[in-house]
């Protein structure tokens, strides 16, 4: 990626992330952690990778997108707004009474928003839908799903992931948040469902893994996962979770809890941004 692009998604990313931080302490609650950590995939996705239109959010051959991991919905919204879906001064509405930013993403009210998530494992069975539906219509759009590796531990993950390579749905591209972290502890101690490259392969998937904080890696494996034929590709993503923000990173705490004033005040500094 030219240096000049990877600044451009960069500023994007940072942007990304200041919305997330906006949302979550206007609205008091929320889920900041894993939200930070996939700032940089939804830069990609969403300014580079996905065919969209902001003006035409159902346009008939758009790509679609299912966040499988529901409560990191302040992660899409920011990515949304900053993509032009709708203001972004709307982020501060988050999870407020009227507002349309629920804390789970929501199809029918919020532009953008292919599907209503939150179940965890239902999304990425959800993006198997709609990947077959392509394939079925000879529609040339191609679906991408971002999940939890924490999510991975729901049984329906599995299911759709045998779903997707009976299916050869070659036109679906998964992304494994892996930041190694869940609300309860590091997902090795809760409910141990690594190695998932192994398990992927075995179900027939395509698997790269990468550094999910890394633009070059992103767009790379994006890349290589378009050219995959006859079956579909996981993306397993090493990210930092509450990347950018100092003490968010890496600490399960803030899984789901929203900062406090001065904290929010760091945040944004850290975020390179004034409170």
């Amino acid at each position: 990626m030219e240096q000049a692009r990877k600044q451009e998604l960069a500023e994007i990313a940072r942007k990304i992330r200041v919305g997330i931080i906006e949302g979550v302490y206007h609205a008091g609650c929320g889920h900041p952690g894993g939200s930070l950590g996939i700032a940089d995939l939804m830069a990609c996705l969403y300014f580079e990778e996905m065919k969209i239109d902001p003006s035409q959010p159902k346009m008939e051959g758009r790509d679609r997108f299912v966040l499988s991991k529901g409560h990191t919905a302040p992660a899409l919204y920011a990515t949304l707004a900053n993509r032009g879906f709708f203001p972004v001064e709307e982020l501060n509405t988050l999870r407020h009474t009227g507002s349309r930013l629920q804390g789970h993403p929501d199809m029918k009210h919020i532009p953008g928003v292919d599907m209503s998530t939150g179940s965890l494992g239902q999304g990425i069975s959800a993006a198997c839908g709609m990947a077959l539906a392509a394939k079925i219509s000879g529609a040339a759009y191609r679906t991408y799903a971002v999940l939890g590796d924490g999510e991975s531990e729901e049984g329906q993950v599995w299911e759709a992931a045998m779903f997707a390579a009976h299916y050869k749905l070659d036109n679906l591209c998964a992304v494994l948040d892996w930041n190694g972290l869940q609300i309860d502890g590091p997902i090795t101690e809760v409910m141990n469902p690594t190695p998932h490259d192994e398990k992927f392969r075995a179900f027939g998937w395509h698997v790269i893994s990468i550094d999910g904080n890394d633009f070059d890696a992103i767009e790379a494996a994006f890349r290589e996962a378009r050219t995959v034929k006859g079956k579909p590709t996981v993306i397993i993503a090493r990210t930092v979770k509450g990347k950018g923000v100092s003490y968010m990173e890496n600490a399960v705490e803030w899984h789901g809890a929203a900062p406090k004033e001065e904290q929010y005040k760091v945040a944004l500094r850290d975020l390179g941004e004034e409170a």
